[in-house]
C-alpha cells in the first residue's frame, strides 16, 4: 500500500527535505513545486512512498521541523498503477498491513477522545437502549446499544496517551469517560424512575431478565473478553478495518453494564448494581490494558525512528547540521 505525503516547506528548507525524501527506502515518486505554497510561503513537495517506510520518513521530517515551519499532509490513494510503486513496496521492509504511522494513530484517537455533544448524545442513546433491553429482556436492544456506544474512542485514546506519554490526550480521554458514563447513568436512572409510575415496566423486571444475567455476573471470562476486544479494537484501528471494530463493540458490555447499574439502583437491586459496576470496571481496564499491550508490541517490532536519537542523513552527512551551517 502506498501513501502520499504533501509537504509545505520554507524555500530554504526544501532542499534538505527533498534529499531526505529521495534517500528514504520505499520512495517511489517525488515532485518538487517551487514557490507553489503561498501560506506559508515556500515550496510544495509531494512524495509517494510505501506505507512501511512512511513512519521513518515522517520521523526524519519531524527532526527537520517540517510540522512547525510548514505542514505534512498524509493520504492513502485508493489505487496506484506504477511499476516504480511496486518496486518501492518490494524494497521497503515489513508489510504494509503491519506498519503503523504513529502520528496518524494519535490524531485519530485524539479526535475520538474529545468530550463533545455528539459523543454525549451517542452515549446517552446507547445507555437508554441498553436499559430498555434490560427491562424488556431484549438481547437485540442490548446489542444495538453496544453498536451505538462511542466509548471505544476515548478508551483507545487513553491507551495511545499512556504509550506515547501524551498527558493532554490522557486527560481528554479520562474526562470523556469520567463525565460521559456518570451522566449517561444519571439520565438513564431518571428515565427509569419516571417510567415506573407510568407502568412501562414492572418492579420485578430484573428478576425475569434471564437473557441479561451476564451483565451483572463478572468473572474471569469478563476480563478475558474485554482484553480480547481491546486488542482486536486497537488492531482494527491500526489496520483500518472498520468491520472488525463493529465486532468489538458487540463483544463487550460497557454500555449495557452502565445501563444496568442505573436501572438496578432505581429498583433497589443494590447487589446487582454492584456486580454490574464491577463488570463495567473490568471491561474498561481490560480494554485499555490490551490496547496498550498491542501498541507496545508494534513499537517493539516496527523499527520506529526516534527523532530525539536519530538525524536524517544523505550519504553519511546530517541534513540538520548542514542546514545549520
Amino acid at each position: 500500500m502506498m501513501v502520499q505525503l504533501r509537504l509545505c516547506v520554507p524555500a530554504d528548507l526544501s532542499q534538505a527535505v527533498l534529499e531526505c525524501c529521495l534517500a528514504q527506502t520505499g520512495t517511489a515518486e517525488t515532485a518538487h513545486h517551487r514557490g507553489a505554497s503561498v501560506v506559508p510561503p515556500g515550496d510544495l513537495i509531494t512524495v509517494q512512498i510505501a506505507r512501511e517506510s512512511a513512519e521513518e520518513l515522517i520521523g526524519r521530517l519531524h527532526v527537520l521541523r517540517v510540522p512547525e515551519l510548514g505542514s505534512i499532509s498524509i493520504s492513502s490513494p485508493d489505487l496506484v498503477l506504477s511499476a516504480r510503486a511496486d518496486e518501492a513496496e518490494a524494497s521497503a521492509p515489513g508489510e504494509s498491513a503491519d506498519s503503523v504511522i504513529w502520528d496518524e494513530v494519535s490524531r485519530q484517537t485524539g479526535e475520538d477522545s474529545k468530550l463533545t455533544w455528539s459523543y454525549l448524545a451517542f452515549l446517552l442513546i446507547a445507555t437508554q437502549l441498553a436499559a430498555i433491553g434490560i427491562v424488556t429482556d431484549s438481547t437485540i436492544a442490548i446489542v444495538g446499544a453496544m453498536v451505538v456506544g462511542p466509548e471505544f474512542g476515548p478508551l483507545a485514546a487513553l491507551a495511545v496517551g499512556l504509550v506515547e506519554r501524551k498527558w493532554r490526550l490522557i486527560r481528554a480521554s479520562a474526562l470523556a469517560l469520567g463525565v460521559g458514563f456518570p451522566l449517561a447513568m444519571v439520565v438513564t436512572a431518571a428515565a427509569a424512575w419516571l417510567s415506573i409510575p407510568l407502568g412501562l415496566f414492572p418492579l420485578d423486571a430484573l428478576e425475569r431478565g434471564s437473557a441479561v444475567e451476564f451483565i451483572y455476573h463478572p468473572g474471569p471470562y469478563s476480563l478475558i473478553v474485554a482484553a480480547l476486544a481491546g486488542a482486536a479494537g486497537m488492531l482494527s484501528m491500526i489496520s483500518h478495518r472498520s468491520s472488525a471494530l463493529v465486532g468489538v463493540f458487540i463483544s463487550v458490555t460497557t454500555v449495557p453494564a452502565a445501563g444496568y447499574v442505573a436501572v438496578a439502583l432505581v429498583l433497589g437491586e443494590y447487589n446487582k448494581a454492584a456486580g454490574s459496576a464491577m463488570q463495567l470496571a473490568l471491561n474498561l481496564v481490560g480494554i485499555v490494558s490490551a490496547a496498550v499491550a498491542v501498541l507496545l508490541f508494534y513499537r517493539l517490532i516496527g523499527k520506529r525512528v526516534s527523532p530525539s536519537r536519530r538525524r536524517p542523513t544523505v550519504g553519511g552527512r546530517s541534513l540538520v547540521s548542514r542546514r545549520a551551517r
